[in-house]
């Protein structure tokens, strides 16, 4: 397979033009996840698990937990689902709910924040 040159040659200009109209502009990529630094890490809940979040116990019903609601160490935040299997997220410390980091339904990663507490 042979390249055009003339091909390569117009893509570099392009890619130079916007260079330079975006200088001094920061460019953020919105699939990088942007983190809040967290001075407590006990305050974080992550994910033990690949697989679903689900924030009740059923479709429908009460969630688990909402933001500015107390909870205890030990309390379940949500279920994450593998493989068929309803997986029970304890808190891992007593706080307040400051910030729910997923939806209901959405995939999550193994260490991704979930829960945030105050």
């Amino acid at each position: 397979m042979e390249i055009d040159k003339k091909i390569i040659k117009k893509l570099m200009e392009v890619l130079e033009d916007i260079k330079q109209s975006l200088k001094g502009n920061e460019i953020i990529n919105s699939e990088d996840s942007i983190e809040e630094e967290i001075d407590d890490p006990n305050k974080v809940i992550k994910s033990p698990i690949v697989g679903t979040a689900y924030l009740s116990p059923e479709p429908g019903a009460k969630p688990f937990v909402s933001v500015g609601r107390t909870i205890k160490k030990g309390e379940t935040l949500l279920i994450v689902e593998a493989m068929k299997t309803m997986n029970h997220v304890p808190s891992t410390a007593d706080g307040v709910i400051k910030k729910v980091c997923v939806e209901d339904g959405q995939p999550v990663e193994f260490g991704q924040t979930i829960i945030v507490l105050e």
